[in-house]
């Protein structure tokens, strides 16, 4: 079937396609059918069925007599190591594990918090969470105490599982004494704690309070699932709040299983016993998503990747990664492969490797650059994917569906509108605008299985926050266009649509022309305030190594180019070069922060930022241009 029929399918019987999508995951008692919808606009899925997440992801391929292949590969330049776990050694990891929470009192529905970077246990421990019920909230690793301690209070865990360090490549970085000091900060207080001990650093443990993560689980019975209803909490993930708090997005069990599993094939092209590799960092959605769960509900192997795209050691550490573990879909942020192009334009380094098991690269996590799909595509020659979702979904929301067929690719579009997602592009007053015109990206009620069922203890703030600008609809809180094939195109957060004397323009379509000039690695524009126009356009160019150029005439011809290719209308007069860009762990670009030291306003330090000297430098550069005022 082509994708057309099976949107049309899905469109006009959402509930005969879910009911059969269900079908193809372990259930110990059957929904009695899809969507419970008595209490809109809280929807749920598969609420009165049974399951297990832990069960589907690991016993069922271990019962299917697949226990000695390959689950998890851990993949750790920084330590010079390689580990292959498999589905039986995670099976019985996971139990064991499972079974030393159980004794010390932790059941279903208590929470517990995560606190580990990218090694094997930190996927242990959140299965092991979903192997009793428990609700995991995952929170990055070496996350600043604070951040930490909120979370603590607003989740309020019965247990943390945390790591003695995370490793950088040139620091260890120390979370032992970032979580005693959450703790120490935090009302709420775990009962127990467990850490896994890093020979890398050995953390000193609190008496009586801390475990060592072996020998807590030392003599432990391994146990069996819990089976638990559909709409049970999988787990809290928090996402940055405009408002300060974190929200903690819920996923509820029952759609979460049915729709990873549904994607594995169906856009990723995935099969049990292929190597899927999502180099992102379990802190994340993706990681949640696309490193833990879904590779392992479908019996592919996944990849865990402590290391960068560069610098560990090299720009070709990806694709030895891909040739050794023989990797057939990998997805990764346009932000990883900008630095990759930055420091290897000609693409030597992906020569030295050989490559022929991949199959399709996706890209997600923020827009991703014409000039960045052309050269990955130029120098790969599979299909580059780039698709569009939110830690809220959990998954795709438009994407290009390789395991259907591939449909056409238009540079600048994630493609067209999964399964499940029925998108409106509307206007200030919540009426659709026509094919090409810049609106708020909607979404029709009631939301697919696998996005957030509401917000963790805040269903107000879950209504206020995405129902009610559109009744109706789930707001994305990003602007776009449809084309008259379907196609989408994410223009910006609606945040980042800038006013220039009563004109809306996008941010993102004039970093677009930013990025294609061929001096140009990295690009970023920001709205500063003026008191003529209102708003103003102003951008940042990291420049591609080697670069000889003088600054000055890249900034005149990128000003000339946005005139070209967008108009004298987006005002674009400014622009300075700067080293790097401010971003947080996970590759999004610190827009907000950027327009704040421009206004000379008082901001909060941002909690996921990589580098917080790259601020100083920025504003820095933004003073050379007469902005950033003290």
């Amino acid at each position: 079937m082509a994708y057309k029929d099976i949107y049309e399918a899905w469109k006009s019987d959402p509930e005969k396609f879910w009911m059969e999508a269900a079908e193809e995951v372990h259930w110990y008692k059957k929904p009695s059918k899809a969507l419970f919808d008595d209490n809109a606009p809280i929807y749920e899925w598969f609420s009165d069925g049974l399951t297990n997440t832990c069960y589907n992801a690991v016993d069922r391929h271990v019962e299917a007599g697949r226990g000695d292949e390959l689950a998890i590969m851990h993949e750790s330049p920084i330590t010079h190591s390689t580990k292959g776990i498999t589905y039986k050694d995670l099976q019985t990891r996971v139990a064991t594990l499972a079974g030393a929470l159980q004794m010390r009192g932790v059941g279903k529905g208590d929470r517990v918090i995560i606190y580990m970077p990218m090694i094997p246990e930190a996927l242990e421990a959140m299965l092991a969470c979903a192997r009793i019920g428990a609700v995991h909230s995952v929170v990055f690793g070496g996350f600043a105490a604070h951040e930490l301690a909120v979370r603590i209070d607003d989740c309020t865990p019965k247990a943390i599982i945390a790591a003695s360090c995370g490793l950088e490549p040139n620091r260890v970085v120390h979370y032992k004494p970032l979580l005693d000091e959450a703790i120490e900060e935090a009302e709420h207080k775990p009962d127990f704690c467990v850490i896994f001990q890093r020979e890398q650093e050995v953390a000193k443990l609190k008496e009586g309070r801390d475990f060592n993560w072996h020998g807590f689980q030392y003599g432990v019975k391994p146990v069996d699932c819990l089976p638990v209803e559909g709409n049970h909490p999988a787990y809290i993930l928090y996402t940055s709040g405009t408002t300060g708090a974190p929200k903690g997005v819920v996923r509820s069990t029952g759609g979460h299983l049915v729709a990873l599993n549904w994607t594995m094939k169906n856009i990723y092209n995935i099969e049990a016993g292929d190597t899927f590799w999502a180099a992102s960092d379990v802190g994340w959605v993706v990681g949640h998503s696309y490193i833990c769960y879904a590779p392992l509900i479908k019996g592919a192997q996944t990849i865990v990747f402590e290391g960068k795209p560069i610098g560990t050691p090299h720009p070709g550490v990806f694709w030895r990664i891909i040739q050794n573990h023989r990797v057939k879909s990998f997805f990764t942020a346009p932000t990883a492969l900008r630095a990759i192009k930055r420091e290897d334009p000609n693409g030597d380094w992906i020569k030295r490797y050989k490559l022929h098991e991949l199959q399709a690269i996706f890209l997600a996590g923020e827009r991703a650059d014409p000039d960045t799909i052309k050269w990955t595509q130029e120098k790969f020659g599979v299909p580059v994917i780039d698709h569009w979702w939110q830690t809220e979904t959990g998954w795709a929301i438009a994407a290009n569906p390789l395991g259907i067929e591939e449909l056409p690719v238009k540079i600048g579009s994630p493609s067209v509108a999964m399964p499940g997602y029925d998108i409106d592009i509307l206007d200030e007053a919540g009426h659709p605008v026509e094919p090409g015109e810049l609106g708020s990206i909607a979404i029709k009620l009631p939301l697919p299985p696998g996005t957030l069922q509401t917000l963790w203890k805040a269903e107000d703030r879950y209504k206020k926050s995405y129902l009610t600008t559109f009744p109706g609809y789930y707001e994305t809180g990003d602007a776009g266009i449809k084309d008259e094939d379907g196609y989408l195109y994410i223009m910006a957060r609606t945040d980042d649509v800038i006013n220039v004397a009563g004109h809306r323009l996008s941010t993102g379509a004039m970093e677009e022309v930013l990025s294609n000039h061929p001096d140009v690695a990295e690009c970023a524009v920001i709205g500063v305030s003026d008191e003529l126009k209102g708003q103003m356009p102003l951008g940042f160019l990291c420049l591609n190594a080697g670069c000889s150029k003088d600054p000055a005439t890249i900034v005149k011809e990128v000003v000339r180019d946005v005139r070209n290719e967008i108009g004298p209308v987006a005002a674009f007069k400014l622009a300075c070069v700067v080293d790097r860009l401010p971003k947080t762990r996970s590759g999004k670009v610190l827009r907000g922060t950027m327009v704040k030291i421009a206004d000379g306003q008082p901001f909060k330090m941002p909690a996921t930022i990589d580098d917080p000297a790259i601020l100083d430098e920025i504003r820095t550069a933004l003073q050379e241009l007469g902005y950033a005022k003290e």
